[in-house]
């Protein structure tokens, strides 16, 4: 038995152990924490089951008050740097126990996308303000939006504004991005999912190169409808590709880093957020489902996770098992209990531990799924 084997029986033994001693009286004092292992605790399926820690962040919801948990990426200290829409700490860091670290950034009240880069042994952050927020009122209010390459302390490095200064869109085309991805040698992938749904290309100054994409495209492998996210795969080391989500068509699709496009992946029922890579595997957060009878609105609580391998889903953690006919992926749904509302990101740990952004639910810090 290998090591990370040894250590998920390990997990599953203590969980079997926890799970026995509800039925222990407490005698006056209690016995068992507030996460007590419970059927409805465990999500996923197959090699890729894990238990929620609801709980997980340490923090004050005066002192650090949060509305939409947006994106979250571990940086090389092992710390994880979350990314909100709350001006009081638009980024919050935690260390993998959820103790707060630190906290910053007032000036992104569309505070969305989050992406780290490792430039020259320093991690670096791309912030993206979508320019949509909630008022007081809950009314929602537009900006421009825009993207900051900061330093993991805030120190603003430089912005890319609005493309209309560089002419590639009109007066009043509105510019709300929503990601970004870095190429190997520094290419900045903006992804204006809430706008004109184009992938720009910048290099790594912030000069324009190229876009594709966008929802009237009439090529239908070009066509972005909800741009919401983008990546780089780098499973083949040799043939990096950038990997664009089109949400309101539960697809994601593959363009080589000059934006030629290479394949798109169906997703029924999914609509699916930010592609995120960890060894061979790809995991999503899934923002809205459909139930199999009825129809929802954007408000209402649908999310789950999605994890594939080779391009083939195999988990869906708060969601139903994936299900394949004659190599057909079938319909997956929120699980009814809805153990996750929404989900916005992933970020993966080196325990193959999962920290789960979410949308929409009502101003908690994201979830833990420890894996058994």
């Amino acid at each position: 038995m290998n090591k990370e084997n040894s250590r998920r029986e390990f997990i599953k033994n203590t969980t079997l152990l926890s799970a026995g001693a509800a039925t222990v009286p407490s005698f006056g004092f209690h016995i068992l924490k507030k996460n007590t292992v419970n059927k409805e605790n465990i999500v996923g399926h197959g090699d890729y089951k894990y238990k929620i820690i609801r709980d997980w962040a340490d923090i004050s919801t005066v002192r650090n008050p949060i509305l939409n948990c947006h994106e979250m990426q571990m940086d090389s200290k092992g710390r994880l740097i979350m990314i909100g829409d709350h001006t009081n700490n638009n980024i919050l860091i935690f260390d993998k126990s959820g103790k707060l670290l630190d906290y910053w950034g007032t000036a992104y009240p569309g505070g969305h996308g989050l992406t780290l880069f490792d430039e020259g042994g320093e991690d670096v952050l791309f912030l993206t303000d979508s320019g949509w927020f909630l008022d007081k009122n809950g009314k929602w209010i537009h900006h421009n939006g825009r993207v900051t390459k900061t330093t993991t302390d805030g120190k603003v490095i430089f912005d890319i504004g609005h493309p209309q200064t560089i002419g590639i869109y009109k007066a009043g085309d509105h510019f709300c991005p929503t990601e970004t991805a870095v190429a190997p040698n520094g290419d900045i992938y903006v992804a204006d999912g809430y706008g004109m749904d184009y992938i720009i290309q910048y290099d790594a100054n912030g000069k324009y190169i190229r876009h594709w994409g966008g929802k009237q495209n009439e090529d239908r492998n070009y066509r972005l409808d909800n741009a919401h996210g983008v990546a780089i795969d780098y499973r083949d080391k040799e043939n990096p590709l950038v990997v664009c989500t089109s949400r309101n068509e539960e697809s994601f699709k593959w363009f080589t880093l000059e934006g030629k496009y290479v394949k798109t992946l169906h997703l029924p029922n999914m609509q699916v957020c930010r592609p995120v890579f960890d060894d061979q595997n790809l995991y999503a957060g899934v923002c809205w489902s459909q139930p199999k009878v009825g129809r929802t609105t954007w408000k209402d609580h649908t999310g789950f996770v999605t994890i594939l391998e080779d391009d083939k889903v195999v988990s869906n953690p708060g969601g139903t098992k994936p299900l394949y006919v004659n190599g057909e992926l079938q319909k997956s749904y929120q699980l009814e209990h809805k153990p996750i509302l929404h989900g916005h990101d992933v970020c993966i740990d080196e325990d193959k531990n999962l920290y789960i952004c979410q949308w929409n639910a009502n101003g908690t810090p994201p979830l833990k799924l420890e894996r058994v």
